[in-house]
């Protein structure tokens, strides 16, 4: 994996290391197709310890079901790349590290494992605050893998920001 330096995965980053400083907030992320970039990019801020407290690469099946918690019948009948493998890795994030905020992605990033219904490209992204219902998404990226990857990082941390930002705001005055 080549670390992305670019201006907006490291504004991102920053954006999302000073939403959660200013709100007092700890997150967790639970990685699979990623292979922990999203994880190596916030813990590239310095001071990242203040807000981020740990980061799960749970690239296999069994380790989504011992790290996380995932269930054997949820990946049976909808596989580790679907809306409710990522839902049950936030809440194991959640469990687990004891956070307030979790986020999970789990994709197929290519250049094979792709099929008719998940093609290369898809991947399934989940946003948790503790004491919520997991916000999912799935998206269809282009490229090749590290394309992919690239994008699922940047997509996982804009869609953090607009979950966190307006639910937190800052009291003024």
């Amino acid at each position: 994996m080549s670390i992305d330096r670019s201006d907006t995965t490291q504004e991102l980053a920053l954006e999302v290391s000073q939403l959660l400083r200013a709100r007092r907030l700890r997150l967790a992320v639970a990685e699979s197709c990623t292979g922990g970039w999203v994880a190596t990019v916030l813990t590239g801020i310095a001071g990242s310890s203040s807000w981020f407290d740990r980061g799960y690469v749970t690239y296999s099946n069994e380790s989504k079901q011992q790290m996380l918690g995932v269930r054997a019948e949820t990946l049976a009948a909808h596989g580790a790349v679907s809306e409710q493998t990522v839902a049950e890795m936030t809440a194991g994030v959640l469990a687990q590290s004891g956070t307030d905020v979790a986020l999970a992605i789990s994709g197929i990033a290519g250049p094979g494992g792709g099929t008719v219904e998940k093609p290369v490209g898809t991947v399934y992204f989940a946003w948790q605050l503790k004491g919520e219902e997991a916000v999912t998404g799935r998206e269809w990226f282009d490229g090749d893998r590290e394309s992919v990857r690239r994008q699922a990082v940047i997509h996982a941390l804009k869609q953090l920001i607009l979950l966190v930002e307006p639910r937190f705001q800052v009291e003024s005055g």
